[in-house]
């Protein structure tokens, strides 16, 4: 195999719902959702490697994921369909970031491949396109691909730029997996919050939805809500099950990680209105 392009290494970055407001659910069963992205510096890192032969291959095992089931796969696989591109990949991926923990793994992972493999084989799309293509493979891989802290309307594909704060996070991951199909199923959920109308969106409007569902279903989820909530508000990302709160240095973030993490698994990272993944591909220009 003749390697016609050197690797790439990539930030796969996480991202938190600063909130999340149901207003309904629409006839194909998917909710209509306001929320405000915001990314995170603390990624994942996924490296690849051209290949002339058109295959595509992950190199790194997921549990319980088949190769061509992951989403990295059917993003590649999917821009080399639609771009006609005869080049393949090699692909590796160091996994921090956990699954089912409402901040985007698996979406940023898609959207960092599309990007990755965009520069690489150097196919020209722009931003749009790309993100067109992203919400093919999740309502949440567009805002990845735009790789700006947005307003989210729709499913989450109606992206408005927004700058809110960029403070420290502390970031609690409770050892369980939540189910976004299980918490959207819920009869006890609440659909019909109140559109917000107002641009840009008010501050205080940090609700979300699904907290009171998923608190109800995983006591550590709660727990650790509880916890947190003694130093800092508490909120949840998506539908879980990660929890987090704002702390204005690292230094405070700190040092209430040292006080949970003892018995909670977390990190701390600073929230960030540009995703590090643009600005790497940036410095590439």
């Amino acid at each position: 195999m003749i390697m016609t392009a050197p690797r790439l290494t990539l930030p796969s970055p996480a991202k938190l719902n600063l909130m999340l407001h149901i207003l309904g659910r629409r006839e194909d069963g998917y909710h209509e959702l306001q929320t405000i992205f915001q990314f995170l510096d603390y990624s994942d890192e996924i490296t690849f490697a051209v290949r002339d032969d058109g295959v595509i291959h992950l190199h790194t095992e997921f549990d319980g994921v088949p190769h061509d089931s992951n989403l990295i796969v059917r993003a590649a696989k999917k821009l080399q369909e639609q771009s006609g591109c005869s080049l393949g990949i090699d692909i590796w991926i160091d996994k921090i970031l956990p699954m089912g923990g409402g901040i985007g793994g698996g979406s940023s992972n898609a959207a960092t491949t599309l990007l990755g493999l965009n520069h690489l084989w150097q196919l020209g799309w722009d931003e749009d396109r790309l993100a067109t293509l992203g919400l093919t493979l999740g309502a949440d891989v567009p805002v990845f691909v735009r790789g700006h802290a947005a307003f989210a309307e729709g499913v989450g594909e109606k992206l408005t730029p927004v700058d809110p704060e960029e403070p420290w996070y502390l970031v609690l991951v409770p050892q369980v997996s939540v189910s976004t199909a299980e918490i959207f199923s819920d009869p006890l959920l609440t659909r019909n919050s109140s559109p917000i109308k107002v641009r840009p969106v008010p501050k205080g409007n940090s609700r979300n939805d699904c907290l009171p569902v998923v608190a109800r279903r995983y006591p550590d989820v709660r727990n650790a809500l509880d916890l947190l909530g003694k130093f800092t508000e508490a909120k949840l990302t998506g539908t879980g099950s990660c929890v987090f709160g704002g702390f204005p240095s690292k230094a405070e973030a700190d040092k209430v990680s040292a006080l949970l993490t003892e018995t909670l698994t977390g990190f701390v990272a600073k929230g960030s209105n540009v995703s590090m993944l643009h600005r790497k591909l940036q410095s590439l220009l």
